[in-house]
């Protein structure tokens, strides 16, 4: 929001010699964020001043319209000549007073201004349009001084254009939908430098009549609590904004289109209540207030034909919907040139509602911006008197004597607050005295409630504030004070947030990370350090991404949880798999030319728990029992922690050297085992089973388990899921529980022996259905404590082994930790070994 600093002057009395400096640091210190404070004489530099347009030569064989100008300047050139300026502007005519900038000069962004020949004509200086000046982002033509404007040719031009003035740009928070208004922001300038304050709501205005000003029906009260209007007849329809008004407007970014619109701008500026103004010779009948019906239309003020939904409210005449309520008027009857008959309104609208309606047509209008932050609904009559006060001044007509006004605002409930909560929460000593003061200076009405029980056996008293309980009623203007935890943040607010100690917790000794985040930040670094790229992804999915995954529509091991408000209508699920987001971002990388890529992430996942039933309600004025802790725990969908890889492209690049190798299933299968490693599970306690688990390939796909307990799946993905995604065939995936792994147990130090190994390679045919995993094994077991590693070299399969046959050629190390083997102890080793193989698995010694 930008506004200038002398309209805030109007309504509250800052200091005359007050640095903009310590007014930035004001409003940051109340909490409003200050996006700049600019001091607007400083942004043009030169002589600005005012001209009188006396010629006008209109050039011609070029490409735009130009005109060569003779513009009166007084004495300010020093010749008191006419200045001959080049102009390309069209919304100025002889006789007109414009502003103008001399050579030498210097327009905001360090756009210096001389003379110089263009066009074939000599031009010194410029006619400046508000973008120029930095007063605004119209462009369309030059600033045109309207006749209340008293300066002479030659007189400065930033009095004139609010060039002297300091704006505030202000990025205003969502609960603070007050302070998007002059009113508001005076309000809290008023407490920071403890300076009266002239609240333009407290202005007199009549209240509502028996009859009408117009007749309306209100048919739904929740999404429109409050509806007054009132009619002024024979306005003139060519009046123009008066200048100050316009400037104004400008300097808030709102740009002028006729009086009855720029004042509804005006009024919503300056006390927070946005209106609308109808030209009632337009309307067709009595006005009725719903809810729209599904599939209605309407062509909203920008031009766009709207398609309504049952949750959008309308005002309809008796041709249908003529108002996207509380967002943007519609084209039929909105007020055009011709207007005499001006019916204005001023509505109070459902926050909630009004910000479904804005994002769901993508209309973040001013007024839907105020209305989802809450506005203050007994400013509707103040409001409404104002506009006609304003319009009948400048523009002449009769406002009528009905005023409508249908009530339906329910008065604000009270909020039990103990006087000495804020004392507790913060650490800083607020006395109760202190805590009414400061309720008060918000505008609460605070009363004293009933005494409570001390929670402190040795404090009593009011001086403490113990015991004592306040019963607080917040003002109209603050929708956002519901708890009492929001008082205690006015209090602290106003009290000022410099005086809240910033104090450290003392870390307890011998405490580092939890052997959870030790675990996870192991498997990072295993994974970063063979290669993979870490990826974030978003927790959301689309309900198709169960079809794309190749998931059958009744697999019930993986429900999804529903968000109530999801961020987009196209992903309201949580995900129950890392893999679907995950290959979202690999096509992502593929569409932007990367090739081979492995990516890893390691998040949490989501898994409703069924017929858990609804959390109870918790309130914010107090903690928790563990009873509702509990039971909104069994509540809260289970999140276990998992780590996923994909795999697309080479794995090795290829080069000079010769071919690269493409990733494949089993490095899914490795990246699972190095995970596991690295999670500190034995090697002993982990294996490897062929199994069919969408979305992964039936014939390539393994489950991993840790003491016969399923942890997790990789291999290839499923033809039909690469298809379906559009990804390189081979593609490939691995994914694990992380909260299913079991403890790390405690590791002895290895036995390190000084002795040379003895290595003998065995090549074991067996059949195809035989894991390798399970020969591994077996060789482990029959070999005995001589064995130090065993590890799978080759495989080979040909028709000299027989249909359905393969060669599985393992590298045996054996070691004693006291002696140097002898051959005749190795062979016996391995001949155990093959031995075992055999007996569990059928296999023989290759070549044997």
């Amino acid at each position: 929001m930008r506004v200038s600093v002398s309209w805030l002057r109007e309504y509250v009395d800052l200091p005359a010699d007050l640095p903009t400096g310590d007014l930035e640091q004001a409003l940051v210190d109340l909490g409003i964020e200050v996006e700049s404070v600019v001091d607007l004489a400083e942004t043009v530099t030169g002589q600005l001043v005012v001209g009188e347009v006396r010629e006008i030569e209109e050039l011609t064989g070029f490409k735009k319209p130009i005109r060569f100008c003779r513009v009166d300047v007084g004495a300010a050139n020093g010749t008191g000549e006419p200045q001959e300026i080049v102009c390309g502007a069209r919304n100025f005519a002889p006789g007109d007073r414009v502003v103008v900038i001399l050579p030498g000069g210097v327009l905001p962004g360090g756009f210096a201004i001389g003379a110089r020949k263009t066009y074939g004509h000599n031009s010194a200086g410029m006619i400046c349009s508000a973008k120029e000046l930095g007063l605004g982002d119209d462009h369309s033509g030059i600033i045109v001084l309207g006749p209340d404007v008293t300066a002479k040719p030659g007189d400065d031009a930033r009095p004139v254009v609010g060039l002297d003035d300091v704006v505030l740009d202000l990025e205003i928070t969502p609960d603070r939908g007050y302070a998007l208004s002059l009113r508001g922001l005076a309000r809290e300038l008023s407490h920071a430098f403890d300076v009266p304050l002239r609240d333009p709501a407290l202005a007199p205005a009549p209240g509502g009549t028996e009859t009408p000003a117009y007749p309306v029906e209100v048919r739904d009260t929740v999404g429109c609590d409050r509806f007054t209007a009132r009619l002024v007849r024979g306005v003139d329809p060519t009046a123009p904004t008066p200048s100050w008004m316009q400037q104004r407007l400008v300097t808030a970014g709102i740009r002028s289109i006729s009086l009855p619109v720029d004042i509804t701008n005006y009024v919503m500026l300056e006390l927070g209540q946005p209106m609308h103004a109808f030209d009632a010779d337009r309307i067709a009948g009595p006005l009725v207030v719903r809810r729209a019906e599904a599939g209605e239309k309407l062509t909203t003020l920008d031009g766009v034909n709207r398609v309504l939904t049952s949750d959008d409210m309308v005002i309809c005449d008796d041709t249908g919907p003529i108002s996207l309520a509380a967002v943007m008027g519609g084209e039929t009857s909105e007020v055009v040139a011709g207007t005499t008959t001006v019916l204005f309104e001023a509505a109070h609208w459902d926050p909630a509602m009004v910000g479904r309606t804005a994002r769901r047509h993508k209309l973040f209008s001013e007024a839907a911006k105020r209305w989802e932050r809450g506005v203050d609904p007994a400013v509707a009559l103040v409001a409404l008197e104002r506009a006609v006060r304003l319009l009948t001044e400048h523009g002449g007509g009769t406002p009528s004597a009905e005023i409508l006004d249908i009530d339906h605002v329910r008065p604000r409930a009270p909020i039990s607050l103990p006087a000495d909560l804020p004392t507790r929460r913060v650490g800083v000593e607020y006395p109760p005295a202190w805590v009414v003061a400061l309720l008060e200076r918000v505008g609460c009405t605070v009363a004293q409630g009933a005494d409570r029980l001390s929670e402190d056996p040795g404090a009593v008293g009011v001086a403490s504030g113990v015991g004592t309980v306040l019963s607080v009623t917040p003002p109209t203007w603050r929708p956002d004070l519901t708890d009492p935890a929001d008082l205690v943040e006015e209090v602290v607010r106003l009290d000022g947030y410099d005086k809240v100690p910033s104090v450290l917790p003392t870390a307890p000794p011998g405490r580092g990370l939890t052997p959870r985040q030790r675990r996870r930040r192991a498997v990072a670094w295993s994974l970063a350090e063979r290669g993979y790229v870490e990826v974030l992804a978003h927790p959301f999915v689309s309900p198709e991404l169960a079809d794309q995954l190749g998931l059958p529509a009744d697999d019930t091991r993986r429900p999804a949880v529903r968000l109530a408000n999801p961020l987009s209508e196209e992903e309201p699920l949580l995900r129950t798999t890392l893999l679907g987001p995950l290959l979202g971002i690999l096509k992502r990388n593929l569409g932007r030319g990367h090739r081979d890529l492995a990516l890893y992430e390691i998040g949490a996942v989501f898994h409703p728990r069924v017929g858990a039933g609804s959390p109870p309600a918790m309130g914010v004025d107090r903690r928790p029992t563990d009873e509702e802790f509990a039971a909104a725990d069994a509540v809260v969908p289970a999140q276990p922690v998992h780590v996923a890889v994909v795999l697309s492209g080479d794995l090795d690049p290829a080069g000079w050297w010769g071919p690269g190798r493409p990733a494949g299933w089993a490095d899914a299968i490795e990246a699972a085992r190095d995970v596991l490693a690295a999670a500190g599970i034995p090697d002993e306690r982990v294996e490897v089973r062929a199994a069919e688990y969408a979305p992964w390939h039936p014939g390539r796909c393994a489950e991993l388990r840790v003491d016969g307990s399923v942890v997790g799946h990789a291999g290839e993905l499923h033809p039909t899921v690469v298809a379906t995604l559009e990804l390189p065939r081979r593609t490939s995936a691995m994914e694990l529980n992380l909260d299913a792994l079991p403890a790390t147990p405690v590791t002895p130090a290895p036995t390190v022996s000084g002795f040379p190994p003895a290595l003998i390679d065995v090549a074991l045919v067996v059949d195809d259905s035989v894991p390798a995993e399970q020969v591994r094994r077996a060789l482990e077991a029959g070999a005995g404590e001589l064995l130090e590693d065993v590890r799978l070299f080759d495989v080979y399969s040909g028709a000299q082994l027989g249909e359905g046959r393969r060669s599985l050629a393992y590298k045996l190390t054996f070691r004693a930790p006291d002696r140097t083997l002898t051959v005749e102890e190795a062979v016996a080793a391995r001949d155990a070994a093959v031995a075992v193989a055999a007996e569990r698995l059928g296999a023989t010694l290759r070549g044997a």
